[in-house]
């Protein structure tokens, strides 16, 4: 068995979302997960998932070094780049943001918000249970 348990590259992108959640629950210790993916969902991190920058970010750099991923040292094959590819659109789609409409007078999150609340959390759940398979549970911070 190797000594280090590598992710598969589309859980890159939850590991990202999930840390980057880690960091506010750190910032904020009073707060619920909830509250943390509301916050999570107004930040420069979230506009660089939800518009696509951070796969395109990571395409570039590929590209510019023969898709040989710089984390992993390996190459990445075009059915990998593919599936990258739809979870960019998939990411893109469903954490579409509307400035200034999140909330309705009723303090009730519009559908939309709630959908990229719901895929944010399916994203994080994801990384919590690679984590949990390979036995990682140290890795487990937020307990979703």
């Amino acid at each position: 068995m190797p000594s280090k348990t590598e992710k598969p590259y589309v859980l890159r992108v939850a590991e990202f979302i999930y840390l980057k959640m880690v960091e506010i629950k750190k910032q904020n210790p009073e707060i619920n997960n909830i509250q943390a993916f509301e916050i999570f969902m107004t930040t420069k991190d979230y506009d660089i998932v939800s518009s696509g920058e951070f796969h395109d970010k990571w395409f570039v750099d590929l590209k510019n070094n023969n898709f040989i991923d710089k984390v992993t040292g390996k190459k990445i094959n075009t059915e990998t780049l593919r599936l990258l590819e739809l979870q960019k659109n998939s990411m893109v789609k469903f954490l579409i943001k509307i400035p200034k409409l999140y909330y309705t007078k009723s303090h009730f999150p519009l559908e939309i918000s709630q959908r990229a609340f719901d895929h944010l959390w399916r994203v994080c759940e994801s990384y919590e249970m690679w984590c949990k398979e390979t036995k990682q549970n140290r890795l487990i911070k937020l307990k979703l």
